[in-house]
């Protein structure tokens, strides 16, 4: 199937590594030029020379602090610039929110998941959408997460900052419609990334369970029985981006095998 997005430009955020690189390799793979962000600038170079290597399209590099909105104003404007004074996609994938019960999480933890995971998304959001309506028309995708529709109490930060998202995504599809600019949200449930490991030992400290029987919750609490792949999230996210999908506006999409949370419930319970 041609996706048509062969000369579309688009913009990712957190394209340095995890579900981020990921879109951008799928992006390029179509026939998109592409600017990224990230905050550390090696790892962000680094990515953009290997996808550049791979597809051969232009990979922009911008490091960038999206939790200062002087930053994401500066890499909007400059990743615009650099694809050629338009911009077809944008897709709001950058930050993370602390997973952690209400206990355990302090109010430095909370202001830093809503700055990056939900503030960040609007701050990019809000640079983009001119651009988008002066040249009549664009997409959004933001990649958020399921926890912000299946709520747990060991993610009460990133729940928080996802439904927020969520909302927002859907109120601006209401909102921009009128200007050919549609929006959609993708939420995934576990993925295999840099950061699994990580949100592994976090359940595990606030379950109070070994690591190992941590770790085997998620792919319990699936049907599939497995955490996804990154390119499961990406190859989708990249037909959302296409003009075959625009037509796909003000809803959201779960990435998650079916994922049933009170299964991790049970689990933890019993004990």
């Amino acid at each position: 199937m041609d996706l048509k997005l062969k000369g579309k430009t688009a913009i990712v955020t957190g394209g340095s590594e995890g579900i981020g690189k990921a879109i951008t390799l799928a992006l390029a793979m179509e026939g998109c030029d592409v600017a990224i962000c990230a905050r550390r600038k090696e790892p962000l170079e680094a990515t953009a020379a290997e996808i550049a290597k791979a597809t051969g399209r232009t990979i922009h590099a911008i490091p960038a602090d999206l939790t200062k909105s002087p930053d994401a104003k500066a890499f909007i404007d400059a990743a615009v610039q650099k694809l050629g004074g338009k911009i077809d996609i944008l897709v709001n994938n950058a930050g993370a929110a602390a997973g952690g019960t209400i206990e355990s999480l302090s109010d430095e933890q909370w202001e830093a998941g809503l700055q990056l995971k939900f503030f960040g998304y609007v701050r990019c959001t809000r640079y983009t959408l001119p651009y988008m309506v002066k040249q009549g028309g664009g997409r959004v995708v933001n990649l958020i997460g399921n926890d912000g529709v299946k709520e747990s109490y060991w993610e009460v930060c990133p729940g928080a900052a996802n439904a927020a998202g969520q909302n927002l995504t859907i109120a601006l599809a209401g909102q921009y419609g009128k200007n050919n600019i549609s929006f959609c949200a993708v939420n995934p449930g576990p993925v295999r990334t840099e950061r699994w490991t990580g949100l592994v030992k976090a359940m595990s400290r606030d379950m109070n369970i070994p690591f190992d029987e941590a770790n085997t919750l998620a792919p319990a609490s699936i049907p599939l029985g497995r955490i996804a792949e990154v390119e499961e999230v990406a190859n989708l996210v990249t037909y959302l981006c296409s003009p075959l999908a625009h037509f796909v506006n003000g809803t959201m999409i779960e990435v998650d095998g079916g994922q049933d949370k009170a299964l991790m419930d049970r689990a933890r319970d019993k004990r």
